[in-house]
Formats: structure tokens, C-alpha cells, sequence
């Protein structure tokens, strides 16, 4: 696919869209059997086990410099909050994960003003705030007491967004010298041991004592080649060839497939969240304006 076309370029995002959306309602069917823990770190396993027979290839690529930044790809963006949505969805439905998930690009860009030096406009200043009340009034679901159990447990997928921020702020302003498919495979070399070490002292008996235990490992490998190996691959592949901006219309794409997904399960979605939803939107969508009119400017 050539990805110097625009059209390729709407192509790819659809289809990683496509796959991440189905990566909250695969993470769902694998804790039927396992706990959090072990499909966090199944599916990071399983990911760099795919992966490896493409690190050999790059591994002259591997320099000194850029081993810090790594180590962050992989623990801050991609072993820690596999954990953080895994353990979120024990309580949570696979809708409102992905709608969560939508913070992504104004998080982004409040970790980028804050830890990385990047001014922001006042247009995405005011996207940042709307976005906030937005996910604000999504976690606690229009009630006052926002400490609910279902709402602690919304909690781990902000925090899991907030690791993807620093992860993508990393990428694009420490590792400018290694293509996305490189740093997705160095990254998951890194974790995949530590995922792998965490499994040995696991206890599985309890996960392959229930009936479905083989079906649900199974999705947990989905999981694992589809929503992490292959996505993040082809996401980060993306971004060699589009800015921050177009990239990040995943993050509108990905809750309407997450919902045919769930509805698809026998989910259901309220009003009041499509309305807290729709208020990230407009947070996401000033923020998105003001990027674009300013491309050729910023850094």
C-alpha cells in the first residue's frame, strides 16, 4: 500500500480503527476466564512472540541513545496500560472504554506542553477543557459521586491514555531517527520477557477450569497479533507518513466500531453518555482545527 496517497492513507486508518475498535470487546471475552494480569501480559507475550522474527533484521538499526526512549515505548505505552484497560474492563463495558479512549489527542497535548516544550494555541487550550468536562462527565455517568466503583475502574483507562500521551510524545520527539515499525519492534523485544517472567509465576488453574478457557485464550491471541502486534505496527507505520493530527482521527473512529462491537455483544449504550461523548468530540475537533491551521508553523 502505497501511503503517499491520501486515499491509502483514510484506508489505513479505517482499518486500524477497525481492529483497535474490536480489541476492547476481545480483551472482554479473554476476562471470562482470565484475570487482568493475565491478559495483559498474554497479550503483550504473544505480540513480541509475533514480532520477533523481524528483529533480527534491525537490529544494526539499535542505537545507544535510543534505548531510553524505548524502554518508555514499551512500558509506558505498551505493557502498563494493556494492564490499565484489561483491569478497567473487569468493572466497564467495552463501549465505554473506547469512548474514554477518545482523551487521547487533547492528553497528548497537555504531556507535550507540560513535559515537552510544545506551546499550544488558545484554540486547543479551550478544546483541552471542553474535552476534560467531557470525560469528566462520562466517568461519573451524570452523578455526583463520582467515586462509584464502575467510575474507579474508568479511572485506569485515563490512566492508561495518559501513558500513551508520554508514549507518543517520545516517539515524535526522541526517536525521530527510527521508523514506526522499528520502534514497535524494539519496543515489544524489550517487554515481551518481562510479560513472558510475569506468566511463570501466574496461576492458570483456576482460568482453564472454566468451560470456555481455550476459546478465551484464543481471542486473548487475537488480541495480541490483531490489536497490539499488527495495529501498533501499522498505527506507528502511519505516522511516518502523516502528522499527529490526521493520526489521531483514530480516536473518532475507533468508539463507533467499539460500539457495533458491543451492541454486537449484547452491550447497550445510554444517552447520557452519547451526549458526554459528543462534548469530547467538540473538545477533540478544536483542538484537531487549530493543528491544522497552524501545521506549517509548529513543530
Amino acid at each position: 500500500m502505497n501511503l503517499n496517497k491520501k486515499s491509502a492513507q483514510w484506508i489505513m486508518l479505517i482499518l486500524v480503527s477497525f481492529i483497535w475498535g474490536a480489541s476492547f470487546i476481545l480483551m472482554k471475552r479473554g476476562l471470562e476466564s482470565f484475570n487482568e494480569l493475565q491478559v495483559g501480559s498474554l497479550r503483550i507475550f504473544f505480540a513480541s512472540l509475533f514480532l520477533l522474527p523481524f528483529l533480527f533484521k534491525r537490529l544494526k538499526k539499535l542505537k545507544k541513545r535510543d534505548v531510553k526512549s524505548l524502554l518508555i515505548v514499551g512500558f509506558i505505552g505498551n505493557l502498563f496500560p494493556a494492564l490499565l484497560f484489561a483491569k478497567a474492563q473487569t468493572q466497564i463495558n467495552s463501549s465505554l472504554a473506547a469512548m474514554l479512549n477518545t482523551i487521547f489527542p487533547i492528553t497528548a497535548l497537555l504531556v507535550g506542553s507540560l513535559f515537552y516544550k510544545v506551546k499550544p494555541k488558545k484554540n486547543k487550550i479551550l478544546g483541552t477543557i471542553i474535552g476534560l468536562i467531557g470525560a469528566l462527565g462520562l466517568v461519573s455517568g451524570g452523578n455526583i459521586n463520582i467515586l462509584a466503583e464502575n467510575n474507579i475502574y474508568s479511572l485506569y483507562i485515563i490512566a492508561a491514555v495518559i501513558l500513551y500521551a508520554f508514549s507518543l510524545n517520545e516517539i515524535k520527539h526522541k526517536l525521530i531517527d527510527l521508523d514506526g515499525i522499528t520502534i514497535t519492534i524494539f519496543s515489544f523485544a524489550i517487554i515481551g520477557p518481562v510479560a513472558g517472567i510475569s506468566l511463570l509465576f501466574s496461576d492458570f488453574s483456576v482460568a482453564f477450569s472454566t468451560p470456555d478457557a481455550l476459546e478465551n485464550l484464543f481471542y486473548i491471541i487475537l488480541l495480541a497479533i490483531g490489536g497490539s502486534a499488527i495495529a501498533v505496527t501499522l498505527f506507528y507505520h502511519l505516522t511516518d507518513y502523516v502528522d499527529v493530527v490526521f493520526a489521531s482521527l483514530t480516536t473518532y473512529i475507533i468508539p463507533v466500531f467499539a460500539i457495533f462491537w458491543g451492541l454486537f455483544d449484547g452491550e447497550k449504550i445510554s444517552l447520557l453518555q452519547i451526549i458526554f461523548m459528543s462534548i469530547i468530540f467538540i473538545g477533540v475537533y478544536l483542538v484537531n482545527k487549530n493543528e491544522k491551521q497552524s501545521t506549517n508553523s509548529d513543530t
